[in-house]
């Protein structure tokens, strides 16, 4: 007759196997589950058809919370993006939900610069040559809720008093800022962040807004740019941690600098963009006294290397000037988009839109000059 107290051990024995084996399969589940996903991609492009990732069968984005996407943008898998290994496993999706949100999976970008009323004060916001829609802040809201943008970058304030009423925007938080009271003559440019990234994260999650990124803004050639420098690092290792993308505003400016649009200076800032991290690096155009700014500009991009080039748009021009000068910047420079802002917002609100839809058609949809100005004349539409 066996013993009670060998029978009750051999049971605790048999149990203890059956809860290892359990936790095996559940282990193993997620595992065939991607072997089997895989499998059914590769069967699928063996026969011409070419499947699409499951996270984009859904709307719903699952950071910072649910915030419901609509899907305006074709996906082209085609479009191979580089995903920096700072981008942990479990945010790659959401790293290449961003990134493809804001090129509109093309590559490109097309920032929508609103962080002016700091920057330039109340300058490029009144005045005689200034549409009267733009001295209400909210005219960058509807601007950028209504044109086919891939980012409006502003700072956090501004999207915290008016984001409530404007959630379809797709927004990229600008970190640092300074006003332009400060000359160069006076003091090297400074410019910190106003926020740590706990804050912003705790701003993401109870907003539930459409963040996409960060921005910020160096100086290099600033006596203080080590200070700005490390922050820049920070921020972007950072973002890429939590899957967002990262837009660095470079212009190198102080008593060092004696020609801040320089193209092997400028060729210089995109380099160290791409030291820092940064997804994309936004720069001014050479001067034309070194020749044309768009063969110039190819220096930068070369010196880029996998951050790409993005160009600023300056101050008001007019509109066919301005679009043929971004054509050749993109297809004779070589950038990868620009980040306008008093261009834009200058303009009366429905002439705004139509000449952002312009801008749109050329860096998302390679489309000509002439194309591009029946879409600001209202002759045709994105």
């Amino acid at each position: 007759m066996r013993s009670p107290r060998l029978s009750k051990t051999r049971s605790l024995r048999r149990w203890t196997e059956s809860l290892r084996r359990s936790k095996e399969r559940k282990m193993a589940a997620p595992r065939r589950r991607r072997r089997m996903m895989v499998s059914r991609e590769r069967k699928r492009e063996r026969s011409g058809k070419m499947g699409v990732p499951s996270m984009c069968h859904s709307l719903l984005f699952v950071f910072p919370s649910n915030i419901a996407y609509s899907s305006t943008f074709p996906y082209n898998r085609a479009m191979q993006i580089r995903i920096p290994l700072n981008v942990p496993r479990q945010k790659r999706e959401v790293y290449e939900r961003n990134y493809r949100m804001a090129t509109h999976n093309t590559g490109r970008l097309f920032v929508f610069a609103g962080d002016q009323k700091v920057e330039h004060l109340n300058d490029d916001f009144y005045g005689p040559s200034i549409a009267e829609d733009d001295q209400d802040p909210e005219h960058l809201f509807r601007i950028a809720s209504k044109a086919k943008i891939g980012a409006f970058a502003t700072q956090l304030g501004l999207i915290a008093r008016y984001g409530e009423d404007y959630r379809s925007i797709p927004y990229l938080i600008k970190m640092n800022s300074k006003t332009h009271l400060v000359g160069k003559d006076q003091m090297d440019p400074l410019s910190l962040a106003w926020y740590t990234i706990e804050e912003l994260e705790g701003f993401m999650e109870e907003s539930g807004l459409t963040i996409l990124g960060l921005g910020y803004t160096i100086y290099p050639g600033s006596e203080f740019e080590a200070q700005m420098f490390r922050e820049a690092a920070c921020l972007i290792y950072e973002a890429h941690r939590r899957g967002l993308i990262f837009v660095l505003w470079a212009y190198p400016r102080g008593k060092a600098v004696s020609e801040e649009r320089d193209p092997h200076l400028i060729a210089g800032a995109c380099g160290l963009a791409l030291c820092l991290g940064a997804d994309f690096v936004k720069v001014n155009p050479p001067s034309e006294s070194y020749g044309d700014p768009e063969v110039t500009l190819r220096e930068a991009v070369r010196a880029a290397g996998r951050t790409r080039v993005i160009c600023a748009g300056g101050r008001e021009t007019a509109a066919s000037d301005f679009l043929a000068r971004l054509y050749r910047q993109i297809h004779e420079g070589g950038v990868a988009g620009a980040a306008i802002g008093r261009n834009i917002h200058q303009r009366p609100l429905e002439e705004a839109i139509r000449f952002s839809d312009a801008i749109s058609a050329i860096i998302y949809k390679d489309a000509t000059v002439e194309e591009a100005m029946k879409i600001y004349e209202g002759a045709s539409s994105l």
